[in-house]
């Protein structure tokens, strides 16, 4: 009872691959929710500055943050999650 089941290497890549999403959605929402509650509420409409047609704190707040993601994303798809057949054996 004391043996530990050993854990198949597709459910600890998946397990990997879940947390490090989770860790890039969590910054991202993180600096989004502050960002925007910081900078776009109170202000008049004479403070705004727009920035490629958005104001500046949604370029900023939004804008930047999600074309950050989807690269992030593309590179974590890429370079960072494992194919792995179901049987639990690494296809490289």
């Amino acid at each position: 009872m004391s043996e530990k089941k050993k854990e198949l290497p597709l459910l600890k890549s998946a397990r990997r691959e879940a947390k490090a999403a989770f860790c890039i959605w969590l910054a991202a929402m993180t600096y989004s929710v502050g960002y925007c509650s910081l900078f776009g509420y109170g202000r008049t409409p004479e403070s705004l500055t727009f920035i490629l047609g958005f104001p500046d704190w949604v370029f900023w707040g939004l804008v930047v943050p999600w074309g950050v993601c989807t690269i992030v994303a593309t590179l974590f798809a890429f370079f960072f999650m494992k194919d792995e057949n179901l049987d639990g054996t690494r296809s490289d």
